[in-house]
């Protein structure tokens, strides 16, 4: 396999960028590499850390560790133990992610996200850069078409299971609850980058936010690198309720402000048997119909580029994008 030797920088978040990270550790000189992540998640194990003793959350930071991990084994080894929830204790510990602990104490131990962080790294040998976006403990909030307000991203997130919840009130502004300050480190790697890529993912929870936090669209704007966009596969209810490629691409480009600016939009072009797009459609999501005139309309100079580069796990039902594919696709470029 072609090893690649790109500055290639990653926002986003959960899944997503998991999967695209797992596939640049395989094609790219790793030391290259730097995954950003988000820092406003409220829910879960992360949220409460958050809350409990005032630590930026360390959930998609845990992702991205696990994604960059050079030995398969030690990776198998790792994410059983990252995500130990410790159900056998009892008082505040039970039901935290072990994952989650740990990034959270060595935060503590090292005076500091950052070096938490690269201490995890010596740890568990990864080369690649990993990074909060934000030193700021942020709130994400959104505002729909019907004027109601939603406080915190996981809220957003599971809005769908809200019994008020009406699919035509769709998202259409999110914001932070105070100015997010730019973790400096981040200014740096957009400033030397090859590859800027906006990884798939909730559109308004994992991958949107990052333009809200205060400097990093205008360091892209200046960047001289390729600014990348992954279109989502599929819908997800509550954030995305019958988008198209065009809708995708109208919030991105909203956010990142720039006219000309985004440069590709990687869309996948795989046949899917009619059998699986019911079983999503039945669970209220439909894969994303890429509407290329639209496209258009919005970003003249785009290039869209169609690859086979998702993969259907047949046994799991899931549908995903194909990490090598996907890099590989992303590299080439």
């Amino acid at each position: 396999m072609k090893k690649y030797n790109q500055k290639v920088i990653t926002f986003g978040g959960g899944t997503g960028q998991f999967h695209l990270l797992s596939g640049l550790r395989e094609l790219n000189k790793n030391s290259l590499i730097t995954a950003i992540a988000g820092t406003w998640d409220s829910g879960g194990s992360s949220g409460r850390l958050r809350s409990e003793i005032g630590v930026l959350p360390p959930g998609d930071i845990r992702r991205c560790l696990l994604a960059l991990m050079p030995n398969e084994k030690q990776r198998m080894v790792a994410q059983t133990l990252f995500d130990d929830r410790l159900e056998d204790l009892t008082g505040p510990m039970k039901g935290h992610s072990f994952g989650n602990l740990l990034t959270a104490r060595l935060e503590n131990i090292y005076k500091g996200q950052d070096r938490g962080i690269d201490a995890e790294r010596e740890l568990f040998g990864v080369k690649a850069k990993i990074m909060p976006v934000s030193i700021t403990n942020l709130q994400l909030i959104a505002e729909t078409s019907k004027g109601n307000k939603i406080v915190g991203e996981t809220n957003i997130d599971l809005r769908i299971k809200d019994k008020n919840y009406d699919k035509n009130d769709k998202i259409v502004r999110i914001y932070f609850d105070t100015r997010g300050d730019v973790n400096l480190n981040v200014l740096t790697e957009i400033e030397n980058a090859d590859k800027i890529v906006f990884s798939s993912g909730d559109l308004y929870t994992s991958v949107l936010p990052h333009l809200l936090v205060d400097g990093v669209k205008e360091a892209i704007e200046k960047s001289k690198a390729k600014l990348i966009y992954v279109l989502n596969l599929a819908t997800k209810p509550g954030e995305t309720d019958s988008y198209k490629a065009s809708d995708f691409l109208k919030a991105f480009l909203f956010y990142i402000d720039t006219p000309s600016r985004l440069n590709f939009m990687i869309v996948n072009d795989n046949h899917l048997d009619q059998e699986v797009l019911e079983i999503y459609k039945g669970e209220g999501q439909n894969l994303v119909e890429i509407d290329e005139d639209k496209i258009k309309e919005l970003e003249p100079k785009l290039k869209i580029i169609k690859k086979p580069v998702s993969i259907y796990l047949k046994k799991e039902h899931l549908l995903r994008h194909d990490s090598i594919k996907l890099a590989k696709c992303i590299l080439e470029l």
